[in-house]
């Protein structure tokens, strides 16, 4: 069994038991956290979507708060001399996922 829910702009194939990182979330560490923006829920072939998964959600908990390696930023202009060099690290939450609520 598997759902697709959606946090932070983006969508997420889940399971039972799967850590995902998802964009920052105003959580603790330990702390439950409901997703309840589910897409679709598969359940042995059998696919729910749209209508039929209103009242679905997805429980976890909060494993870890942080921040993903840095990413090189650098603009560059030709022929100007311009160049600009930045690093940019984004904040993620790390959500072991426990059940899916059908």
């Amino acid at each position: 069994m598997y759902a697709i829910i959606a946090t932070g702009g983006k969508q997420y194939k889940v399971s039972e038991g799967d850590l995902i990182k998802v964009e920052k979330l105003d959580v603790k560490e330990g702390d439950a956290v409901t997703f309840d923006d589910v897409v679709a829920v598969c359940n042995d072939g059998d696919v729910k979507v749209a209508g039929d998964v209103k009242s679905a959600s997805v429980s976890g908990k909060c494993v870890a708060q942080g921040r993903d390696k840095k990413v090189i930023v650098y603009k560059y202009k030709r022929k100007s001399g311009y160049h600009k060099k930045n690093g940019h690290r984004q904040a993620y939450t790390q959500v072991k996922i426990e059940k899916i609520n059908a």
